[in-house]
């Protein structure tokens, strides 16, 4: 019987058989390795998660300890003739305006002209322009037009006036000047220092459509005149826009809604980060369920610090849970936004020193410099966030195990490759050896069937 191979082997040292020697290798020397560099990946990027997770907690934290949150006010007002905005700090406090009439602005109209082009000065000459007191020149000349004046007015007192040409009926042309401020000071003349303009069409000419006055309201009763609509000095921190006769009522309260908000996204962003460390730090026996660091003492100790936290803050002026938040079987927060909103009519003061810091007055009387219980969860959450701190240190840990299993595996992969070659060569040379065994034995073959064949001639 022939002994055969690849070619004229024995069909035994091939390179299937090298393949699968190979492959047998790569599951004790390099599977493992490999599947140890996935669990470090997804450590590391479950790591960056948590981290995510931290920092979203943080910030909803500082926006809650932000400088004057609780200082902010809005404005509530019943009724269209005003609208009011509060700038923070502005006293706390309810009142009337009743508005019997708006500020106006001056507007004047010259006499008639034929057309917008049609030249208002026989010579080179010079106008005033007076509003609220001030002059302007307008200078002109033979070739000047109703429109060219319009144009001259807006260039050089246009801050203070607003010129435009309208076309009343055909061949009647006026120009309109109206002033940019309201108020009886808005008076308008326009006077001929050169006595070169045609007529007194714009000079005394000039009609008054509507006169400008001031604005008159009441506050609480108390009556008010102002010269313009938009009234900044009433009561230090308002801006009150007058908008149109008749009464408002205008209610200013501390900004609650934006604390609300605030307070909302600490919980939104709480229950987050514990959601996910709950999944992360997971017992199991089942591989599926179990959490990536279901045995990792540091995140599973940053998660209890956190639970801890809530339970524990206060500087020993109350719990947390008198201000409308709890914590259910899960470890999730909830907050009654009722019962937070009742400790801020009973005393601002006391619910700011107690979540952001400051002074706060027990029922006693006596007082108690806070650090703020915010603060005192930031300065938890922190020592495990902060440069260099404990996650920063896990995180590295990771990153050098990673560094160290992928050298592993390289090493592990470069010898197999040198193994596998010296392997491939001693087959090749197995080879060579079956292929002569091969032809000899073919000779020795030939010879017994001539043998056999001359002797049954």
């Amino acid at each position: 019987m022939a002994i055969s191979s690849v070619g004229a082997g024995s069909g035994i040292l091939t390179q299937d058989v090298l393949d699968q020697l190979r492959k047998a290798d790569e599951a004790q020397l390099i599977t493992p390795i490999t599947f140890s560099l996935a669990n470090e990946g997804d450590k590391k990027d479950a790591l960056e998660l948590i981290d995510a997770n931290m920092t979203n907690l943080i910030d909803s934290i500082n926006a809650i300890n932000s400088f004057g949150l609780y200082d902010e006010r809005s404005s509530t007002v019943t009724g269209s003739s005003v609208s009011v905005s509060a700038t923070a700090n502005t006293d706390i406090q309810d009142f009337t305006l009743n508005v019997t009439n708006l500020a106006t602005k001056q507007i004047e109209q010259s006499g008639a002209f034929m057309s917008k082009t049609e030249t208002i000065a026989n010579g080179p000459g010079s106008m005033n322009l007076n509003i609220d007191g001030l002059d302007f020149a307008i200078d002109y000349d033979e070739n000047t037009t109703l429109d060219d004046l319009k144009n001259l007015i807006n260039t050089q007192a246009g801050d203070k006036v607003n010129a435009t040409v309208v076309q009343i009926n055909s061949g009647e042309f006026r120009l309109f000047i109206s002033s940019v401020g309201t108020g009886t000071t808005q008076d308008i003349t326009l006077t001929d220092d050169s006595a070169q303009l045609k007529d007194t069409r714009l000079t005394t000419g000039l009609t008054a459509i509507q006169t400008g006055v001031d604005a008159n309201f009441t506050f609480n009763g108390q009556a008010i005149t102002r010269s313009s609509n938009q009234v900044d000095d009433l009561i230090t921190g308002l801006s009150i826009a007058l908008k149109e006769v008749g009464a408002s009522t205008v209610s200013i309260e501390q900004d609650r809604e934006n604390i609300m908000a605030k307070f909302d996204s600490f919980v939104g962003k709480y229950n987050a980060a514990i959601t996910e460390l709950d999944k992360m730090t997971k017992s199991s026996v089942n591989n599926t369920e179990r959490g990536i660091f279901s045995s990792e003492s540091t995140i599973k100790g940053m998660k209890s610090t956190i639970e801890n936290m809530i339970s524990s803050i206060g500087g020993g002026a109350g719990s947390i849970f008198e201000y409308g938040f709890d914590v259910d079987k899960d470890g999730k927060l909830s907050l009654d936004k009722d019962m937070l909103n009742t400790q801020l009519d009973t005393n601002t003061n006391n619910v700011e020193a107690f979540f952001a810091g400051g002074m706060f007055t027990k029922p006693d009387a006596t007082t108690v410099e806070l650090t703020g219980a915010f603060n005192e969860i930031a300065k938890a959450i922190e020592g495990y966030t902060n440069y260099n701190a404990t996650l920063d240190q896990f995180k590295n840990s990771i990153t050098s195990k990673i560094s160290e299993l992928e050298d592993r595996k390289t090493s592990a992969t470069e010898r197999l490759d040198s193994r596998y070659e010296i392997l491939k060569q001693r087959f090749i040379a197995y080879d060579l050896i079956i292929n002569r065994l091969n032809s000899t034995s073919s000779i020795f073959t030939q010879l017994a069937n001539a043998q056999t064949a001359a002797a049954n001639q």
